[in-house]
Formats: C-alpha cells, structure tokens, sequence
C-alpha cells in the first residue's frame, strides 16, 4: 500500500514554502513520525514528518522545489521496512543506521551533513545528551586547529624528499560563488525595501546612564537568579521602559491601515534576535503584563529557540513594537529600518564608559546611544524625542516603573 507524503497545511498569509532538505532518499526505510525532509517559508522552518512507517518510494518535489498547501511530496510503500528484515549490517553500515537515529535540530542536522559528520563521535552537552549547534561548532574547530598543528609539524626523517620539487600549482583567478538567497532572507530584503519606499522614515537618537540599572543588577542578580531560575539581563528593564513609554505616547504603538492610524491597545513588542537562517523577530505578546522574570524567560527562550531554527510561525507574527540591539555585535550608533506595518522600532548598542558632566562634575559612567525610527506620516518629531526621552528618564531612574511615573 502506498502513502503520500503532503505539505501540511501552512500558516496564514504563507501561499508557499521551498523544499530546504531530504532526509532520506528513495528506498531507505522510514518510522512513522521521523522527520523526513525540512520546508522553508519566509518565517520559519517546518519539519515534515513521516505519516506511516515504511519504505521512502519516489520523491516527487526536489531540494529547492517551491510547493503549495497540501502538494504531494513523495510516497512511502507501507510496511515494507518490517516485512523485509535485512541481515545483520557491517560495522560501517551500522554506524551509519544509529547515525540516522539520533534526533537533531534542523540547524544542528544542517551543520552536521554540511561538513559529513558523524553526530555520535561529537560530544553533546545539551539537556538530556542532546547535540546542540554550539557542540558542532566547537568540535569542527577542534577539527580545524588539530589539521593545522598536524600540518605545521617537520616532515618525518623517514619520508623520502624527491630529487626535484613538482612546481606548485597556484590560482591565479578570482572565484566566485552564487547562493540563490534563502526564503527568510529573500522576505526580510523585500520588507526592508517595503519600509523604505512606504513609510517616512526619520530617526531620532539620545544617550543613556545605565549605572542605575547595573547597580540593581549586581544588587539582585544572586536573589534574582536563586528566585527565579533565570538570570536578570538587560533586555527586561528596557522592554519595561518601552511599554512604559508606549502608554505614554500611544502613537508609537500604532500603525497605518490605509487612510486611517490603527491603535492597539496592547503590548506586543519584537525582540530582533540573530539566527543561522537570519534575522528574526519574535513576539513577546501582553509584554505590560509579565513580569521581569517572566520577560528574562521568554526573551531567552527564543533567542535558544532562533538558534536552533525552531520559533513557530505564531511566535514570529504581529507586533506592535520592535527592540533591535546591535550593541550584542558591538554597534556603536545605527539607524533601525522600521518592521512593517509597525510605526516605530527602538535600537539599542553598546555600553562604553564614557566621561559625562553629572551634577557640575565630570565622572565616568556606562552609557549607551538610543536610536528610535518612526514613521513621520503619522508621528511627530516632538513625540518620537519625548518617547525616547521617557525611555532614558525610566533606565537612568527604574523607581519611576514602580511608581509608573
């Protein structure tokens, strides 16, 4: 009995998605709900499992082939893998079967069939002894330095050195390599462009004291941790300050629907966070209401999450608000691209002890530069600066969350 093997229904407002990668190839045997091949949308990577265990018979739709809701992609010839017991494999064949059987993440799966690893000889350090990313790249650079060493050691006495030395050959030419864009990247370029040809985009900048939020950190950050499970970083005193501030200013929350501004009255604020694929921009939704252990949590779980390639497509839609932070990569001053239909996008850098003028005095202090994007159409400059004001008023004085003044 033959099975079909179909693309799963995609999420709404996705027509399409790009075969990114087969897992199997016809003829290898297949256990139902093994991850049989990855599809590529502009957001997110789906995971395609098997529907029934059997034998993969012809794949219909090839790496790289764009396909529609509910296509066939291959076939699978039902209970055939049991039917048929093949003899016991050489120790060469059977590592390769318990390669197959160890569950990767698609980020961790590409790696490892990029470079043709074997994931058993990597070490893994995840929970459970599961591999992670971070393991593979660290085992390939232990690869690399032990090729290096090896080829910078002196020829052995016993190597025989011929007479006369082969001319070597050298490459003279400049190569290039063309790498058709993948799904995510090929959206983020159109969306950016979007953004720029249809909003009126001015940014506006102001610089932050941070030593009030360092102190609480080192204040707190034993109880914090010990209370909460999580470490406290950066990212919730600045999300707080934002909601704060959007309350303040609701225009920076809103966006443009046609002739008309759409208010929303809820915080669901963007984190930017770097992933292999690209940048993505996951949601943290009714950002007002958690917490800041609750805000640590979730902004850390995506951020392992877009590591691993595996954010759902609901946790990357919608958005009323975005925070973007180059300072991670060591950005001193940058002007963010708004994140359509979003009217305005805070991007935070990095923090440098700087010399300031505090009360007649010059001291050193962290401080950091804050740039806000805005589209002009529908907010002023004077609320664009007094929103970005209210935001470092909040970070240089976090008491004025508590008392939400």
């Amino acid at each position: 009995m033959s099975i079909q093997v179909r693309v799963p229904p995609l999420p709404e407002s996705v027509s399409d998605a790009t075969v990114a990668a087969w897992h199997k190839s016809p003829g290898d045997p297949v256990q139902q709900d093994e991850p049989l091949l990855d599809l590529e949308t502009d957001k997110v990577v789906l995971e395609v499992p098997a529907p029934a265990t059997g034998t993969l018979g012809e794949i219909l739709a090839q790496t790289g082939a764009l396909v529609q809701a509910d296509a066939v992609l291959a076939t699978i010839a039902s209970g055939q893998a049991a039917a048929a017991p093949e003899p016991a494999p050489a120790a060469a064949d059977k590592a390769a079967a318990d390669k197959d059987d160890i569950v990767l993440t698609p980020a961790v799966r590409r790696l490892v069939k990029e470079h043709d690893l074997d994931p058993r000889q990597i070490p893994a350090t995840g929970k459970g002894g599961r591999l992670q990313k971070s393991d593979v790249q660290r085992y390939l650079q232990q690869q690399q330095t032990a090729a290096a060493e090896s080829a910078a050691a002196p020829a052995s006495a016993a190597a025989p050195v011929p007479a006369v030395a082969e001319p070597a050959t050298i490459s003279v030419g400049r190569d290039e390599k063309r790498v058709p864009m993948s799904r995510l990247r090929a959206r983020v370029a159109e969306r950016l462009l979007e953004a720029q040809q249809n909003a009126a985009i001015l940014t506006t900048f102001n610089e932050v004291d941070l030593q009030a939020v360092i102190g609480l950190r080192k204040q707190y950050k034993t109880m914090f941790e010990q209370t909460h499970d999580v470490r406290l970083g950066f990212m919730p005193f600045f999300v707080k300050a934002v909601v704060a501030a959007l309350q303040k200013f609701p225009v920076l929350n809103a966006s443009v629907d046609g002739q008309d501004i759409l208010y929303h009255n809820y915080y669901d604020i963007g984190i930017a966070v770097g992933s292999p694929r690209g940048l993505v921009v996951p949601i943290v939704r009714d950002a007002d209401q958690l917490s800041m252990a609750d805000l640590e949590k979730t902004i850390r779980q995506f951020g392992q999450k877009a590591q691993a390639g595996s954010l759902s497509f609901d946790e990357l839609t919608g958005g009323t608000f975005t925070i973007s932070n180059g300072g991670v990569y060591g950005s001193m001053l940058s002007t963010p691209i708004l994140n359509p239909p979003q009217s305005a996008i805070l991007g935070m850098h990095n923090i440098v002890e700087r010399p300031v003028v505090v009360a007649g005095e010059i001291v050193i202090r962290p401080m950091m530069y804050l740039a806000l994007s805005y589209d002009h159409r529908i907010i002023d400059g004077s609320d664009a600066v007094r929103f970005l004001v209210s935001v470092k008023h909040a970070l240089e004085d976090p008491t004025r969350l508590l008392l939400q003044v």
